[in-house]
C-alpha cells in the first residue's frame, strides 16, 4: 500500500508539538491501512482511523472494520461523509452499527460534508444519538472547506453549549471569521451548489458532474439523468474517465432516426424562401436590407441560438444548452408566444415541446476543430428537408480583431484565434458542399470574400 506519509518520516510524538494524527481511508484498503494506524500510534500519538466514504461500507464491513479496530485500539474510528450523502436517519443507522461493535474506549467521530445542507443536521442527529461512546464532531468556521463545505463549527458550539452545558466561546470564533475567514470566502467562496446537489443526489464523484458540464452542451436535467444511468455502481464514486467519455458520446449520438423530423419541417419550408438570421454585427449594421427583404418575400423566418429583438422569426433553431435558458425569457414574451423551436438531441426543453428534434450526431463534422458549429448544422437541415433557396443575414463570418456579435455576451473568445482558418472552412462547405443549393447573403459576410463597402453602413 502506497502511504501518503512513510512511517520513516514520522517522529515519536514526544519529540513534537502533534498530539494526534488522522489516517484517512476507503473501505478496500482497509486491512492495510489499519496495521498502519497500529504503527502511527506506536510512535506514542492519538490516532483517528478516518472511514472515507462511508457510505460505502457495508453493516458487515463496518464490523469487519471494528474488529481490526479492537485489536489496535485507536484513539477513534471516524465517519467520513465524503460526498456529503448521509440523511439523519442513515447517519444514526451506520452510527449504531459502529457503537455495537466498537470497543467502549474507542471514541467516535463524525466528520460532515454539505452538499444536501445536512451537516449541522447530521451533527445535531450524531450528538444526539445514544452511545457507548466518547463521541468526536468535525467542524469548521463558516462551514469553511473544500466543495460544499463542511459543517459550520460556530453552529456546533452554540448547540453543544445550549443542549450540552457546554462553555465554547462562540464569539472568539465569529470574530474569527470576521477577521480572517470572510477574506478567503469572497474570493473562493464554498457551500451550497447545484454542482455539488447532483454529486450528492447520485451518490457519483464530483469528477463525473465536472465532465459533463464542462461540455456546455448537455442540460443539467440531462447531465442528471446520465449520472443516474453511470454503471457499474461502484465505478459512481471512483471516477473513471473512459465510462464519462463513453457515456457522453452515446448520448451526444442524439436520438438515431430523425426521418420524421426531417418530414415535418420540410412539409412546412421546403417550397418557402428561408432567410436564416444570425447575431453578426451587421444584423443590426444593415437592418435596412433585412427589413426590405422580409417585406419583399415573405419568407420563413429562422434564427440561430438566439431571438433578434428587430425582426420577428417563425421558428429558432437552438443546439447550445447554454444559449437556449439565455433566451428562455424572450421565448415567455407575447410576441414570441408562435415561435417554434428546433432543437438538437442533447437539448431538453425548459417549457412546452420543440417542434422538432434532430439527431445531433448527424450534423456534428466530427474530423474538424470546431465539430458543431450551429449555422453549417441547420443547413444540413434545411438541404435534408428539401430546402433550395436560402438567403443569410446576421453572419458576419469571423475576426480576430474586433466581437463576432452583436451582443458582446455571445463572444467565445477562443474563437477568435482561429478565426482565418473558420472562414476559410466555411466559406469552402457553404459554397462547394452545399453548392446544390442557393444560398446568398444580404448582409456583409467574411464568407463571401468580398465585402460591399456601399451597403457597411446602412
Amino acid at each position: 500500500m502506497r502511504y501518503t506519509c512513510d512511517i520513516k518520516n514520522l517522529q515519536r510524538a514526544e519529540d513534537t508539538y502533534i498530539d494526534g494524527i488522522r489516517v484517512i481511508f476507503k473501505e478496500h484498503l482497509m486491512y492495510d491501512a489499519m496495521k498502519f494506524v497500529a504503527q502511527v500510534k506506536a510512535l506514542g500519538y492519538k490516532v483517528c482511523a478516518q472511514l472515507v466514504s462511508v457510505t460505502t461500507y457495508t453493516d458487515d464491513k463496518l464490523r469487519e472494520l471494528a474488529r481490526l479496530a479492537n485489536e489496535v485500539k485507536p484513539f477513534a474510528v471516524g465517519m467520513v461523509d465524503t460526498y456529503g450523502l448521509l440523511t439523519p436517519h442513515h447517519l444514526e443507522h451506520i452510527f449504531s452499527v459502529l457503537d455495537d461493535a466498537l470497543d467502549p474506549e474507542i471514541s467516535i467521530g463524525y466528520h460532515a460534508h454539505n452538499n444536501f445542507q445536512l451537516g449541522f443536521a447530521n451533527g445535531m442527529a450524531f450528538l444526539e444519538a445514544p452511545s457507548h461512546h466518547n463521541k468526536l464532531i468535525d467542524g469548521s468556521l463558516f462551514g469553511m472547506g473544500k466543495s460544499a463545505g463542511n459543517a459550520p463549527v460556530e453552529l456546533l458550539a452554540m448547540h453543544l453549549n445550549e443542549q450540552y452545558g457546554k462553555n465554547y466561546k462562540v464569539d472568539s470564533l465569529l470574530e474569527a471569521i470576521d477577521e480572517t475567514v470572510m477574506d478567503y470566502y469572497r474570493t473562493s467562496p464554498w457551500g451550497y451548489k447545484m454542482f455539488f446537489y447532483l454529486c450528492a443526489k447520485n451518490k457519483c464523484h464530483p469528477n463525473y458532474v465536472n465532465y459533463f458540464m464542462k461540455k456546455n452542451t448537455l442540460s443539467i436535467s440531462n447531465i442528471d439523468r446520465m449520472l443516474r444511468e453511470i454503471e457499474p455502481e461502484p465505478k459512481k464514486l471512483l471516477y473513471d474517465k473512459g465510462i464519462a467519455e463513453s457515456m457522453f458520446q452515446e448520448y451526444m449520438n442524439g436520438i438515431g432516426d430523425d426521418s420524421d423530423a426531417v418530414e415535418k419541417l420540410g412539409k412546412v419550408i421546403a417550397d418557402r424562401k428561408v432567410l436564416i438570421v444570425g447575431p453578426g454585427k451587421n444584423i443590426q449594421l444593415q437592418k435596412v436590407r433585412v427589413d426590405n427583404f422580409i417585406k419583399e418575400n415573405d419568407p420563413v423566418v429562422i434564427s440561430i441560438n438566439y431571438i433578434p429583438g428587430a425582426f420577428n422569426v417563425d421558428y429558432v433553431f437552438t443546439t447550445k444548452n447554454s444559449r437556449y435558458l439565455q433566451m428562455s425569457d424572450s421565448l415567455h414574451e407575447i410576441k414570441n408566444k408562435d415561435v417554434k423551436i428546433i432543437a438538437t438531441s442533447n437539448l431538453s426543453p425548459v417549457c412546452g415541446e420543440f417542434f422538432c428534434v434532430f439527431d445531433r450526431g448527424k450534423l456534428l463534422e466530427p474530423e474538424e476543430q470546431f465539430e458543431d458549429n450551429s449555422f453549417l448544422m441547420l443547413l444540413k437541415i434545411l438541404d435534408r428537408a428539401g430546402v433550395k433557396n436560402v438567403w443569410c443575414a446576421g453572419f458576419d463570418g469571423y475576426s480576430n480583431k474586433e466581437s463576432n456579435y452583436y451582443n458582446p455576451n455571445m463572444e467565445y473568445e477562443f474563437i477568435k484565434a482561429a478565426a482565418n482558418q473558420l472562414n476559410r472552412h466555411m466559406r469552402k462547405v457553404i459554397f462547394e458542399e452545399h453548392k446544390h443549393m442557393n444560398i446568398e447573403f444580404i448582409t456583409f459576410s467574411h464568407y463571401t470574400e468580398v465585402e460591399d463597402i456601399n451597403y457597411a453602413s446602412i
